[in-house]
């Protein structure tokens, strides 16, 4: 056990114990400082308790309070102290800054600070500065019709909600990239930071260019509890604690206790000294030219949980303790000694004096920066204000030459990059890649012609030899999803664009992730003053059809179940199918604005369908008929064979090609599917076509196989509305069967195959071909058999099967 020095050193209790020893505050300062954070602490519990009675003019009753309360008060009073204290150095310094708010449930003290900088009444003009305003204000907290206990999209200089924990860091440092002059005040809280996106998140000063970007200062706050339970880093030694963010490549400066006058000094003094080391850095940086990475800082604020609170109610702990997390005093409605309580806590603060007209006073107001220096008010947390359309190249100029569908394979996704390459250089400072490992191995390599990967760390010789490593890169890859799409959507909510590529089978590792992107997106739409960002898009592939080497672990497309979940007013969802319906999807992704676009398309060599002219076309309308490989024109269909997803395609087409050479006259309609989302009725998704739509594509009577990219009960479930859709549409997809197989062999398991296909086709027209299709059916049969042993004996899929081409007129 450690000794009494030690747990001293580490409890948040006692006079400031910091690094660094300036004072830079006068007693004036002082006063005026203690009156701020005493004001901020009022709205803060004024928010989770007050319904009326704002200034408590009259004695508290029950009938002044909300019938529910909700919030958090626990990390509220050490963010708010870093944040007044910081207004000081922008004001000084006249820094251009953000608040980015990692604790959960932390929006007291940040909404308090954009109510007392006057921002929050601009942009909600009920909530004036005045008694009634600030009564509407305390009222819309946490209750219905109002705004949320996180920093949500309401929340005036907001670019993370923090409601999942683990983002803060990523999304700090994804807003300062090609941001030279920002600064992100970044809270962490100690819950926070025992997430393992949090923890990787560290190692974003890797990737931190001091010439092109700006800067993110972290506070590591110490409070020591989470709901229930100590966190880890409040109860490690001292020493320990400093060795480990010396090792993550941080100054630490440590700011510990919990006298207020001493605790001030010791703030104001070490903000000023990491704001000083900050600008010495990317001064040294840009004057030389020659970009390094330092020893960023980062302050560790220790100090009590739910600060300022009692320390004992009834003779349990309160401040200091686990019990202030959220509602510090939960009996209020039935207790009337803690009602008291309540109230002589809440007059401690001094209302009747510091909003002696129902606002704080000039003094006050004075230590707040003004305008859009205010962090409240900093555009660059609206990034829709300062985002600017990509300078785009013509994407038909990439386009691949089609002379005849379905009879030539080419690369859809390295031709692809070479538009990617040129957004890029179009766009130097605001468009990035992002990736965990694997821009080069998704054949995006050609990128590289026009940005780098971004590394600060220490290079050897033989990076020269395609490591393609630059500190002025614009390809930003590191092995954690978590950080990349972290970055990214710091980056994109901050004004910028981009673009993350992954292997299909772990973007599951950011689902969450997405979903809470999603929910921003979607809240974004209510809240009016809220500017459009650029659509934070995904590419994937390394798909589930081509997992040769790689097997069962690394089959899973279900990630499209995931968006699919989503608002249809955010997310969209692109599955080309061949390289021109690439290049047009991915121009349109990258123009539009306040979406989640997925893009599924493989890697491999495909063939190649439609000329671009074709490709803009059936893109545009998302979903057609595809005239050169049915045999309907003008008559009724025997048959609808329909696919989404390029490897799906080709099988499909196979497929049809199988039909036709045992049964010639039968009229087969071809439908392809690039807008999942075209499959939902227009009812419920503005892509979504009418009813009268489908049945002019797939009928409403005749059998549809459906060879989808994923699994096959989404396109059930997106479709269940739809005519004869419960007695034709028969979808054949991913069933969780896979191993180290062919491409064709783990078709066949998974009954996505031209064979099965061809068989279910036989299979659903009795009424067509009576008994004719027994003897196909069982030739087809046999083939698919031949087939399979070849790929177990031999290791490959038979060429002539491997190199099909469509070669009907």
């Amino acid at each position: 056990m450690s000794d009494s020095k030690e747990l001293e050193s580490i409890s948040p209790y006692g006079p400031a114990r910091s690094t660094v020893k300036d004072a830079p505050l006068s007693e004036d300062d002082m006063k005026k400082y203690n009156d701020f954070f005493k004001a901020s602490l009022y709205l803060s519990l004024g928010m989770i308790y007050l319904r009326q009675n704002p200034l408590l003019k009259e004695p508290l009753k029950k009938e002044h309070l909300k019938a529910r309360l909700l919030g958090h008060f626990g990390s509220a009073p050490g963010q708010i102290f870093t944040y007044m204290h910081f207004n000081r150095l922008i004001s000084k310094y006249d820094l251009d800054a953000i608040f980015i708010s990692g604790p959960g449930h932390g929006a007291p003290a940040v909404l308090s600070q954009a109510y007392l900088e006057g921002t929050y009444s601009e942009v909600y003009p009920e909530t004036s500065e005045d008694e009634e305003g600030m009564q509407k204000f305390f009222k819309q907290f946490s209750f219905p019709g109002g705004i949320g206990s996180h920093a949500t999209p309401e929340t005036p200089g907001s670019i993370h909600e923090g409601g999942e924990l683990g983002y803060a860091i990523s999304h700090a440092f994804g807003a300062v990239f090609d941001h030279p002059n920002l600064i992100a005040l970044t809270m962490v809280g100690d819950g926070e930071a025992e997430t393992g996106p949090l923890a990787t998140s560290w190692h974003s000063t890797k990737f931190l260019n001091p010439i092109t970007d700006g800067a993110v200062l972290p506070v590591l706050h110490l409070n020591g509890y989470k709901i229930n339970n100590p966190t880890i880093l409040a109860r490690i030694s001292h020493k320990e604690l400093e060795n480990l963010f010396i090792g993550y490549g941080y100054q630490p400066y440590f700011v510990e206790g919990d006298d207020i006058d001493s605790m001030q000094q010791a703030m104001a003094g070490t903000l000023e000294h990491c704001v000083c080391e900050i600008r010495k850095f990317q001064s040294q940086a840009r004057e030389s030219g020659k970009a390094f990475r330092p020893m960023w800082p980062v302050v560790i604020l220790r100090t009590p949980k739910g600060w300022t609170a009692p320390r004992k109610i009834d003779d349990k702990y309160l401040e200091g303790y686990w019990r202030s997390h959220q509602v510090p005093i939960t009996d209020v409605h039935k207790s009337p000694d803690h009602l008291k309580r309540l109230e002589s806590w809440m007059r401690s603060y001094e209302p009747d004096r510091l909003f002696a007209d129902g606002k704080i006073g000039q003094d006050l107001k004075a230590l707040c920066p003004t305008g859009n220096r205010r962090m409240s008010a900093n555009p660059v947390a609206n990034g829709g204000v300062l985002r600017k359309p990509l300078r785009m190249p013509e994407f038909k100029n990439y386009a691949i030459q089609v002379d005849k569908p379905a009879a030539t394979m080419d690369a859809s996704m390295q031709n692809m990059a070479k538009f990617l390459r040129d957004v890029m250089a179009l766009n130097p400072t605001s468009f990035r890649l992002f990736g965990p490992d694997e821009t080069e191995s998704n054949k995006l390599a050609n990128v590289y012609q026009a940005g780098k990967k971004v590394w600060m760390g220490e290079y050897f010789d033989e990076d020269d030899d395609g490591g393609n490593l630059s500190p002025a890169g614009r390809v930003m890859e590191m092995l954690s999803e978590h950080t990349c799409e972290g970055w990214l959507e710091g980056y994109i909510l901050s004004g910028r664009h981009g673009l993350l590529n992954s292997y299909e089978p772990f973007i599951h590792v950011i689902d969450s992730m997405v979903n809470q992107h999603c929910k921003w997106l979607e809240k974004c739409l209510d809240v009016e003053w809220r500017n459009k960002v650029a659509s934070l898009n995904i590419l994937l592939t390394a798909v589930v059809w081509r997992q040769d080497h790689n097997g069962f672990t690394h089959q899973d497309p279900g990630f499209l179940d995931v968006v699919a979940n989503k608002s249809p007013e955010v997310v969209r969802i692109y599955l080309p199918p061949d390289g021109n319906c690439l290049l047009s999807c991915m121009d349109h992704c990258l123009r539009s604005s306040n979406y989640v676009n997925v893009i599924v398309a493989d890697k491999q060599d495909h063939l190649q369908y439609l000329p671009m002219d074709e490709a803009v076309v059936h893109c545009t309308k998302g979903i057609g008929i595809w005239p050169r490989f049915s045999t309907d024109a003008g008559l009724e269909p025997d048959l609808v064979m329909a696919s989404c997803g390029d490897i799906s395609t080709h099988e499909s087409l196979a497929a049809i090609d199988l039909l036709l050479q045992h049964f010639p006259n039968l009229k087969i309609r071809c439908v392809n599917v690039v807008d999942l989302f075209k499959l939902i009725s227009h009812v419920d998704h503005p892509h979504g076509l009418t009813d009268a739509e489908w049945v002019a594509l797939f009928t409403a009577n005749r059998p549809i196989i459906f060879n989808f990219h994923s699994y096959p009960w989404l396109v059930h479930r997106l479709a269940y509305k739809r005519p004869g859709s419960h007695n034709n549409l028969h979808v054949r997809g991913y069933k969780e069967k896979g191993n180290i197989d062919t491409p064709l062999e783990l078709a066949i398991r998974n009954q996505t195959d031209r064979f099965s296909l061809a068989m279910d086709a036989i299979d659903r027209i009795p009424d067509v071909l009576g008994n004719r299709g027994a003897a196909a059916r069982e030739a087809l049969r046999s083939a698919q058999i031949r087939a399979r042993d070849r790929a177990l004996e031999d290791g490959v899929d038979p060429a002539f099967l491997r190199d099909w081409t469509w070669s009907r007129s």
